[in-house]
């Protein structure tokens, strides 16, 4: 019995460290407004078939991350502390940059828009969609990060990789919704709703990070001072 509550207490403390980790960056909230203006040309059956062909792309590009990265970072002779300090402050600069990021004027937002969508009106659902739009280079190194944590045997790292995939579905599914109603959440949320929640969601996303690096650092701590202590 105490087993199987340990098991469901590393369940959902995964589910939830993958869900905060992950939606900060991915941040379809932020992207539905860019998802809008890219796919302008289409009819709403277009869009929603759209905004699920790109969840759909989003979750399979963030488990293949999370299950196969650290193996393949393994592969190059890194260890797993070693990808949890570089994680997390990959983490912590993306947290920061976030935190710090100037306010866009609404000219500015509707002229990056109009650019995005004059260079490529119909877009793919892939790219660039998919990545580097919702799914980029900080949301796989993050990924691979919250992989870079194997069970300490069988039980648990399946247990790990079932919540793992748990919480990016969950991203994935928040991720249609945002873009799938992209009209009705812009116009509801307005500028300052979006600025308020975009500060949030850095701040959590920075103190993850942190999280994160220190448990990299106090592992190879550990490793040192058994390795002097023999």
């Amino acid at each position: 019995m105490s087993g199987l509550i340990d098991n469901l207490q590393v369940f959902v403390n995964t589910v939830l460290l993958a869900l905060g980790a992950l939606l900060p960056i991915v941040n379809p909230l932020a992207g539905a407004p860019i998802f809008r203006q890219m796919t302008a040309g289409a009819d709403e059956a277009e869009r929603a078939a759209t905004a699920k062909a790109v969840a759909l792309d989003s979750f399979l590009l963030l488990i293949a991350s999370t299950l196969v990265g650290a193996y393949v970072l393994d592969f190059f002779g890194l260890s797993i502390p070693v990808v949890q300090v570089a994680g997390g402050a990959v983490v912590c600069a993306i947290g920061w940059g976030l935190l710090n990021k100037p306010d866009e004027s609404p000219a500015e937002s509707r002229s990056a828009l109009a650019h995005a969508a004059a260079s490529n009106p119909r877009p793919g659902a892939f790219y660039p969609l998919t990545m580097p739009l919702t799914v980029g280079p900080g949301a796989m190194s993050v990924a691979i990060t919250l992989g870079a944590n194997p069970g300490r045997d069988v039980r648990t790292l399946f247990v790990t990789a079932a919540a793992h995939a748990i919480g990016m579905l969950v991203v994935a599914i928040v991720v249609y919704l945002c873009y799938r109603y992209a009209d009705a959440i812009v116009r509801k949320l307005g500028k300052t709703g979006s600025i308020v929640l975009m500060r949030l969601s850095a701040f959590i996303l920075l103190c993850i990070g942190v999280q994160i690096g220190w448990n990299g650092v106090h592992a190879l701590l550990a490793s040192t001072f058994a390795q002097a202590a023999h």
